[in-house]
């Protein structure tokens, strides 16, 4: 690449072939990889330990898919709260459009569980085999006893962390009761009783995550993401990417310690950038679809900018107007108001949502069974199925009322309906109407259900009609 044209890549960089040699990228440390470990483990941990808290002697969080029922910290959603799920959603999409707006892609580098798990089983490597060169001389070795050894070692340790994440995964939708408490003895050997559908999933996820961090690795940030593909639509000359200080680095090229020589720039031609990147790019190439920004590149910079005695950030997060038009950023764009203001309102809106929220649920509808008839009593009955749904995680007690009208009366099976946390009851209920009050055709009516002392009441609308009698 000539001096005059940095813009342009190589013919002979650019990738033509589908298979792709393993990236081995070399660990480093630094303040940027620092804060990256502490983020990524941190969620890591996170994601291992919420199965495990108890709220109200169940599962705080725990998306019952078989019974339709999802416990999230003392609340319970149905199938037909999935509007929260959908509020919830839009908040995060609309967060990560305004972080990307700022930071680029610093989700990818430092909390994607893509990088998160890459990262902890290319550890596991390291840990077995060795750092990025022994790494590489082990692949290219004849299979011996040692090297089958390590390989089954780091196959074995992968597959236990792929089964661990397949269980946690798992225990979120089976609960933790379930899954971890159900054995059976096979001879001596104590094994799972799980049901067929626990075990397809189990193996779904840790199949999947086995073969994403094992294997797929940055093929998944470079060729699946969708993410990285509109990050470019995202960006703007304010937003913070990582980026090569051309003017600076250029020309390229080796130096004795401590010399400067007045035809060669700050780039000494290391490859230390190119070594770290869990991606295989050199960042001096340009800002590239395949950079998740971890910053790898940057702190392996500086420890070589401070070895040679040269000032930091020939590599560093900066933002297009600063690099190129050489003029001061503008921290906030407008764009990056207009998310926030997108992500205040959604706050607001479902917190306004969850507070005034019943967790008591009525659903009334005609039976249609029976149309509306005449009595021995002479009394016109309209029968409706009243369906109960408590959505609170405590057991309660709750009474059916007629709102007054005049002409109408309420006639029930049971006068209280007792539902534990979450149970569901269909309960039959008439309604007679005096033919010489009712009008005829559609009088409204409503019900009302009121819990044990009142804490929690709702009505429901419907109809009393005099036609089929």
């Amino acid at each position: 690449m000539s001096a005059q044209q940095p813009n342009k890549i190589p013919i002979q960089q650019i990738d033509l072939d589908a298979t792709k040699h393993r990236i081995h990228p070399r660990f480093v440390t630094g303040f940027y990889q620092n804060i990256r470990v502490i983020s990524m483990y941190a969620f890591l941990a996170l994601f291992l330990i919420l199965p495990w808290l108890r709220y109200n002697d169940r599962q705080a969080i725990w998306f019952d898919v078989p019974s339709q029922h999802y416990y999230i910290f003392g609340m319970t959603f149905l199938t037909q709260d999935f509007y929260f799920i959908a509020a919830f959603a839009l908040i995060a999409a609309f967060t990560l459009f305004m972080v990307t707006v700022y930071a680029g892609r610093v989700w990818c580098g430092y909390a994607c569980p893509q990088t998160i798990w890459t990262h902890l089983y290319q550890y596991v490597e390291k840990w077995v085999i060795g750092d990025r060169n022994k790494r590489i001389k082990f692949d290219k070795q004849p299979m011996s006893v040692s090297k089958a050894f390590k390989r089954f070692l780091v196959y074995f340790i992968w597959f236990v962390f792929s089964m661990i994440t397949a269980t946690t995964f798992v225990s979120y939708v089976s609960g933790t009761d379930a899954l971890y408490q159900s054995w059976q003895m096979i001879g001596f050997i104590p094994f799972p009783d799980w049901s067929t559908w626990i075990w397809v999933s189990v193996f779904i996820f840790a199949f999947s995550t086995y073969v994403n961090a094992g294997y797929m690795r940055e093929q998944m940030c470079v060729q699946i993401c969708p993410y990285g593909r509109f990050q470019s639509v995202m960006f703007d000359k304010d937003t913070l990417i990582v980026s090569y200080d051309y003017e600076r680095g250029e020309p390229r090229g080796a130096r004795k310690k401590g010399t400067n020589p007045d035809d060669l720039g700050d780039c000494i031609e290391c490859q230390m950038c190119v070594q770290v990147c869990p991606t295989g790019i050199d960042i001096r190439d340009g800002l590239q679809v395949a950079c998740i920004q971890c910053a790898a590149c940057v702190d392996a910079c500086n420890e070589v900018m401070d070895k040679v005695g040269y000032p930091r950030g020939l590599i560093r997060y900066t933002t297009e107007r600063q690099l190129v038009e050489k003029e001061k950023s503008q921290v906030f764009s407008l764009r990056f108001f207009a998310y926030l203001a997108v992500i205040v309102i959604l706050c607001g809106g479902l917190v306004y949502a969850l507070t005034d929220r019943v967790p008591l649920e009525i659903d009334i509808r005609r039976d249609r069974n029976q149309l509306s008839s005449l009595n021995t009593q002479g009394m016109i009955e309209n029968s409706y199925i009243v369906k109960l749904t408590n959505k609170t995680q405590d057991e309660h007690t709750y009474t059916i009322t007629l709102a007054p009208k005049e002409g109408l009366s309420l006639h029930l099976t049971f006068n209280d309906v007792p539902l534990d946390p979450g149970e569901s009851f269909d309960m039959s209920v008439s309604i007679y109407g005096d033919p010489k009050v009712v009008d005829e055709g559609r009088t409204p009516i409503t019900l009302n259900v009121v819990s044990e002392g009142g804490k929690y009441k709702v009505s429901k609308q419907n109809v009393f009609t005099t036609q089929g009698q």
